[in-house]
């Protein structure tokens, strides 16, 4: 009898252990796959000096904001850069990819959803006749290191798009606005490279620290909110 018992004890404890290792897998099947093309920011004016592509920081900023959410499985950007190359993409085809684009990055990255997007706000309004830098319309510039005040204000709407049929599953926009003293920008003009301002790396702390990366982050994660909680028109 205390042979049987145990016999019955052992295998309760095996299957609890299959049961438990085979949880995470099935989670993970079940997270639409996506991959987050570099936005469109052609309708903002380039007041910076470089070739900093802003809306390619945005978009990695979005990615590491999935990532850390799990909702979704995230393809690495690498891999889908290459595939964009392979394919002669232009920064024009970011927020409107071709469907022949889609599907072969749907054949080769096994991926569900591509999530396009642009920048329709990036800049810093200037409080005082001590702002320094170029001019963006009548109140925007570069900036200028110190305790000038200034306020930044970024807006960026994103779309998640089926691969196959190309329909537009969820739309989402999110805006950021930071006003305060302080490090407005952290320098003028940007070196050759896409360095950004002044060397501060679009995404590092050291931009993080400006309003105009405050307001970045503020728009990142009200946008990537929205497309988490748009999450069950997928399934």
């Amino acid at each position: 009898m205390r042979a049987l018992v145990r016999t019955l004890a052992i295998g309760l404890a095996a299957a609890a252990v299959g049961m438990a290792s085979g949880a995470p897998t099935a989670a993970q099947s079940k997270r639409p796959t996506i991959a987050v093309l570099s936005f469109e920011y052609g309708t903002v004016q380039q007041w910076w000096s470089g070739t900093w592509d802003i809306g390619e920081g945005i978009s990695d900023m979005i990615v590491d904001e999935l990532v850390n959410d799990g909702s979704f499985r995230v393809i690495e950007r690498k891999r889908l850069d290459a595939i964009l190359a392979e394919q002669n993409f232009s920064n024009s085809e970011r927020a409107d990819p071709s469907a022949k684009t889609m599907a072969e990055i749907g054949k080769v990255l096994g991926v569900q959803y591509l999530v396009v997007g642009s920048v329709t706000k990036f800049g810093t309004e200037k409080s005082s006749q001590s702002f320094s830098g170029g001019g963006y319309g009548s109140a925007f510039g570069l900036g200028s290191v110190g305790t000038s005040k200034g306020k930044a204000n970024v807006a960026i709407t994103a779309r998640i798009i089926h691969i196959t049929t190309a329909e537009i599953m969820a739309s989402a926009k999110g805006d950021g606005t930071s006003k305060r003293s302080g490090l407005l920008l952290g320098g003028g003009g940007g070196g050759g490279g896409g360095g950004g301002f002044g060397g501060v790396s679009f995404g590092s702390s050291e931009f993080r620290d400006t309003i105009l990366g405050e307001a970045t982050e503020m728009a990142v994660k009200a946008t990537t909110a929205k497309l988490v909680a748009a999450k069950s028109r997928l399934e």
